[in-house]
């Protein structure tokens, strides 16, 4: 059986307020063509970015999954943190008539999909993303004292493999930060040393682990991976390779996963250098971070660099600005008037004296 294995779509998202709807249409049609060879497709979490995505966001969606399920290619998804599992929810019975299963809300009694090949069934456990007071509020009494994230996974995880048959292959579904996974997106959620994070281990009854939250593309350990996101979604991505896992199992199970690249319509990248070395450089199609490391520091630097990066989102300074140097030494002069105190201040943080057109300004200013 050959499996499609993607995560952490987060359609809807922006970059610094521009739309990326366009960019995930170019990389979701990329996955589609993908599809086309494979016998199901995984989508790991985070179908959208935000708990209440945008038309926009829902109209691709609706339009990805259509295609897929037209094709008859089966669709695994459950729900990741950034998904309104309620929304998500919606008419989840409707369509697994047409091979779409989707869960995003945890139950008593774990879904679980089988789908068969020609050596028999592979069991799919959809394990959405969950707070651990679900759980404990689902499954345990008061007496019952509150379970952390990695004792929760692994007591739902264990039903789960309870509706498993004994002997037969099996693949996880799931929207987790197992320990020892390399977090980069600045969005995910921050946890203190290991509250919020999973043990491997727990996965170890499945030949496969297909995860999501993490949106660096990496192998935890044999058969535990996380696909990582389609395309870069923040400045601390800039150097991942985006793609999707290609996974394979034999009769015996896990043969092969493998990271399949993808191509942005438009990639995120991370520069430095001098504007006058941007300055000199053709156009740069991308969505650029710059910081700038001349000596002085470059006063509106996004407007000198916009000819080089049409679309810049960021540009920063490595210098200092003058106005964060230490604060000024020079004793104010007794007596001395408002424009006074002005120009001894300003050539203060500017190391320079007012030139004679700011001082006939500052003079019409101050009233003289």
């Amino acid at each position: 059986m050959k499996l499609l294995h993607t995560a952490d779509w987060h359609l809807g998202k922006t970059l610094k307020g521009t739309p990326l709807i366009d960019d995930q249409r170019h990389i979701l049609n990329q996955i589609l063509d993908i599809a086309k060879d494979v016998d199901a497709v995984i989508i790991a979490g985070d179908v959208y970015d935000r708990a209440d995505p945008s038309p926009e966001a829902v109209d691709l969606f609706d339009e990805i999954l259509f295609k897929l399920t037209e094709k008859k290619i089966p669709v695994l998804c459950i729900a990741g943190n950034h998904d309104s599992a309620e929304r998500l929810n919606f008419g989840s019975r409707l369509f697994a008539n047409k091979k779409f299963f989707i869960t995003a809300k945890t139950a008593l009694t774990p879904k679980t999909i089988p789908l068969d090949d020609k050596f028999g069934d592979v069991y799919f456990s959809l394990i959405p993303y969950f707070e651990p007071a679900e759980i404990h509020d689902k499954f345990f009494g008061e007496d019952q004292k509150r379970l952390t994230f990695d004792a929760a996974n692994k007591f739902y995880i264990g039903e789960a493999r309870k509706k498993i048959p004994a002997g037969k292959r099996s693949v996880a579904i799931a929207h987790v930060f197992i320990e020892g996974g390399e977090e980069t997106p600045e969005s995910e959620r921050k946890f203190v040393g290991t509250a919020g994070k999973v043990g491997a281990q727990t996965f170890s009854g499945y030949d496969y682990a297909a995860l999501g939250h993490l949106h660096k593309p990496q192998k935890i350990s044999a058969g535990v991976c996380y696909s990582g996101s389609p395309l870069k979604y923040s400045a601390r991505e800039a150097s991942n390779k985006k793609g999707v896992t290609l996974v394979e199992l034999d009769a015996n199970g896990l043969v092969s996963a493998e990271n399949f690249p993808l191509t942005p319509r438009r990639d995120l990248i991370e520069v430095s250098g001098t504007l006058e070395y941007f300055q000199s450089q053709p156009p740069v199609d991308a969505y650029a971070y710059v910081t700038l490391t001349d000596k002085d520091f470059v006063y509106d630097a996004a407007p000198k660099l916009r000819g080089v990066f049409p679309h810049l989102m960021e540009a920063k300074n490595a210098a200092k600005s003058p106005a964060y140097v230490a604060a000024p030494t020079r004793q104010i002069r007794e007596g001395a008037s408002i424009f006074e105190q002005f120009a001894d201040f300003f050539e203060e943080m500017t190391h320079r004296a007012l030139t004679d057109d700011e001082r006939d300004a500052m003079k019409e200013i101050c009233g003289g």
